[in-house]
């Protein structure tokens, strides 16, 4: 088994696709699966935006950190409002980060995904892995629940 990143600086080469991809999501084009994620800086309260994939099944949406423990984790475990956007649409979210268990349904779906391609080298774990590796790997990758506010 090797053993994946816990946490990462993006490289200047993602840094700058997610540049690129944050200009093409806020016009509505781009991944389907790309969305751009706010949430007020920990330290400085400025709005912090980056482009993430998040997982939509029966009218619940979660966001996974694929590499751990990066400023917008941390952001959000300080914060708690997020705001999705994409184009047009606008979204505000209270998020609530999951444990272990809870969060095996939401990385196996993630890892379904087509964003999953991308980030294959920052897991352990694959959709197929068995419940407990998921669970296992889990702390490795915050998983948050994210409420509509009102």
């Amino acid at each position: 088994m090797t053993t994946a990143r816990t946490s990462r600086r993006p490289a200047l080469g993602q840094r700058i696709a997610n540049r690129l991809l944050g200009r093409m999501i806020r016009r509505g084009k781009g991944p389907d699966f790309l969305w751009l994620m706010t949430v007020r800086g920990r330290r400085t309260g400025e709005p912090y935006t980056t482009p993430v994939a998040p997982v939509r099944v029966d009218g619940e949406t979660w966001l996974v950190s694929p590499y751990g423990d990066v400023s917008w984790v941390l952001n959000v475990r300080a914060e708690s409002r997020v705001v999705l956007r994409r184009g047009g649409q606008s979204t505000g979210y209270r998020a609530r980060e999951l444990g272990s268990t809870d969060a095996v349904p939401v990385l196996r779906t993630y890892l379904s995904m087509p964003s999953a391609k991308f980030v294959r080298k920052d897991f352990d774990i694959t959709a197929g892995s068995p419940d407990r590796d998921i669970a296992d790997e889990a702390p490795r990758h915050p998983v948050f629940a994210l409420t509509p506010e009102p």
